[in-house]
């Protein structure tokens, strides 16, 4: 079953080889561009909440079988041999919108992806419409940052040297972060 929600679904490939500081790394070191990618991406979904899955193609990885891992909530799809990331990502759409309570988004430049996506009832962003989205997430979230740091520094300021010290330990035998 299906799970109602928001979902977003990012043609890999498509997003490094739009996004220029991804280009760039991605020129000399492919996995480390996925990686990077995969990184950001698990921030902004655990941000957003949205159900996230990466897809990069394998089409032309001779034997290659469809490789599906989760990474901190993200999942990570890569095709298998003859099959495009593009083909993949129609298949998902259909299968989302056939609930229409769903919200699916697709991530991709490639124009003619755009358009079968719009077909079937998904929106889609682009890869420049996602990276200004993830700039504003990243900026949110060290905003955040900042005021739960000063929340925290304010309490222990209030509390006594000892008490703090012995919550600490507690926190560290708990294995709270």
């Amino acid at each position: 079953m299906v799970n109602l929600g928001k979902y977003l679904l990012v043609d890999g490939y498509n997003i490094i080889n739009a996004w220029p500081r991804l280009k760039k790394i991605g020129a000399t070191n492919l996995e480390e561009a996925r990686e990077k990618l995969i990184e950001d991406i698990v921030e902004y979904k655990h941000y957003t909440g949205e159900t996230v899955t990466i897809v990069f193609d394998a089409h032309l990885v001779k034997k290659s079988r469809m490789k599906k891992i989760n990474i901190k909530g993200v999942s990570i799809i890569f095709t298998k041999e003859h099959e495009t990331a593009d083909s993949y990502i129609e298949k998902r759409v259909e299968e989302l919108t056939k609930n229409r309570k769903n919200q699916v988004r697709v991530a991709t430049s490639d124009w003619a992806e755009q358009q079968v996506v719009l077909g079937s009832g998904a929106t889609r962003i682009s890869a420049r419409e996602l990276n200004i989205e993830m700039d504003q997430v990243k900026k949110k979230i060290r905003i955040k940052t900042e005021e739960t740091k000063k929340i925290r520094s304010t309490l222990e300021e209030r509390i006594d040297s000892e008490i703090v010290e012995k919550l600490e330990k507690w926190r560290r035998s708990q294995g709270l972060s």
